[in-house]
């Protein structure tokens, strides 16, 4: 893309839910759009959970922006991860793997980079207690979880078999929820003639979360029954319960009386909390803007940071109004972004404030079993499934991997059948940052324009 352009530049730093939609937004805008994403990919979160118990591959929930893109004429694509901003300059400071710098000059910037797991002040934890929230986080959990029945069918400690056979999951929300289904469902249906030595089915599934039950934020009836129907699986409920420790062994909770128990556990997964990346808080240090206690920043009605109506930060990583960090939230703010712009260079400075359309929520439990709340709708059980698949059907992005999440869970539901599970006993070096700066990479220097942009 010619970078001396006189049309105006957007830099929209994100390729998850709030970034693809403000892109696509933007398609025939005449302005030129510049994608920045540390993956390359736009990622299907919800449905993390199934690739980490192999029913959906890595291909169904995750496309190639560049794929997404090609049709986009004013669109480009760049594998970096924005570590700076120079608001005086309009420009964004981002490191390509390996650790060299490039500059990328703005007009509009879109920051929708997302979040990271929290785990509340205590990340010496993360070794121990992986969370979902990439590719590699899921893959991670396939090989722990899979690899957890191949140790104990060959462990003759009978003690070390039961705690290989153990999975405790800390967060009761959807994820946590989703998860645990799917582990005991993993356990009961898929496993059960595959090994000789032990019984897939004496495995547990512990679920732990300091509030009343499971997916509280749906209301009280259908936390019931979401409760009823992960205990009718044989999932170990432990409400009311903080987790204080984590480690090779297992965890310690502590229950509302102050009583601390320990529970040995082959695989600890993290499911609770989310925290802003690093990224926002040198957005907040370069732009003055507040921040809340999970570090995302808080934005005005019109989604732009105060005093810096170029900017306007959407998604997980913004904070207005309590809304919560869902996929629709994303999506709407990043129309209302896209749209916003394309007024604004039309002559128009006016924008009604955002307004979110809250459109319901959905939690898979187990085959059959799911909870949905739609307004003033609450219902479970089979129709809340059936809505289930429909929702997450008309919410994948491309029509090959529609077809092919249909194919795949038609299988998966009726034979019991999860093709997607190999794993790499090798482990995934989760931990190394390809971003970092090596020994020679030009990390000081600038690749991409370093004038202000015009416009």
């Amino acid at each position: 893309m010619d970078a001396m352009s006189p049309r105006p530049k957007v830099v929209i730093i994100g390729g998850g839910f709030g970034g693809l939609f403000a892109a696509r937004a933007l398609r025939r805008s005449p302005v030129d759009v510049t994608v920045v994403d540390r993956a390359g990919h736009h990622l299907f979160q919800p449905l993390l959970y199934q690739c980490a118990t192999g029913i959906l591959s890595e291909g169904q929930i995750a496309v190639p922006l560049r794929a997404l893109f090609k049709h986009h004429r004013n669109t480009e694509v760049i594998l970096a991860e924005v570590f700076d901003f120079d608001v005086e300059r309009r420009i964004v400071s981002a490191r390509r793997p390996g650790g060299e710098r490039v500059d990328l000059p703005y007009d509009h910037l879109i920051v929708a980079a997302g979040v990271h797991q929290s785990y509340f002040g205590h990340d010496e934890f993360a070794p121990f207690a992986p969370g979902m929230k990439s590719l590699a986080d899921a893959l991670a959990i396939r090989r722990r979880v899979y690899g957890a029945f191949e140790q104990a069918e060959t462990e003759r400690d009978p003690d070390e078999r039961r705690r290989l056979l153990t999975f405790a999951l800390v967060g009761a929300g959807p994820t946590g929820v989703e998860l645990a289904g799917q582990l005991r469902e993993l356990a009961t249906h898929t496993l059960t003639s595959e090994f000789r030595a032990i019984d897939p089915a004496d495995a547990r599934v512990l679920l732990f979360d300091g509030g009343d039950a499971p997916l509280a934020a749906f209301g009280p009836k259908l936390a019931a029954k979401a409760a009823h129907t992960l205990e009718k699986l044989g999932v170990e409920l432990h409400m009311h319960t903080l987790v204080t420790h984590v480690d090779a062994e297992g965890l310690i909770a502590r229950d509302q009386d102050g009583i601390e128990t320990r529970h040995r556990a082959g695989t600890v997964l993290w499911t609770a909390g989310v925290q802003a990346p690093a990224l926002a808080q040198s957005l907040a240090k370069a732009t003055g803007a507040p921040c809340d206690r999970a570090g995302r920043i808080r934005v005005g009605p019109d989604l732009t940071v105060p005093g810096h109506p170029e900017i306007t930060v959407i998604g997980d990583l913004m904070s207005l109004d309590k809304l919560p960090g869902v996929a629709e939230v994303a999506m709407q703010t990043g129309l209302y972004a896209a749209h916003r712009i394309r007024r604004l260079d039309g002559g128009n400075a006016t924008a009604k404030p955002f307004r979110y359309r809250d459109l319901g929520s959905a939690a898979y439990i187990s085959r059959g079993k799911a909870v949905v709340s739609v307004g003033p709708l609450r219902f479970a059980g089979l129709p809340g499934w059936l809505t289930w698949l429909f929702i997450h059907i008309a919410f994948l992005t491309g029509y090959r991997n529609r077809v092919g999440a249909v194919l795949t869970w038609a299988l998966a539901f009726s034979r019991d059948v999860r093709r997607e599970r190999a794993f790499l006993t090798t482990g995934i070096d989760r931990r190394r940052d390809p971003y970092a700066p090596t020994a020679g990479s030009r990390s000081g220097e600038s690749r991409g324009p370093a004038s202000a942009p015009g416009g």
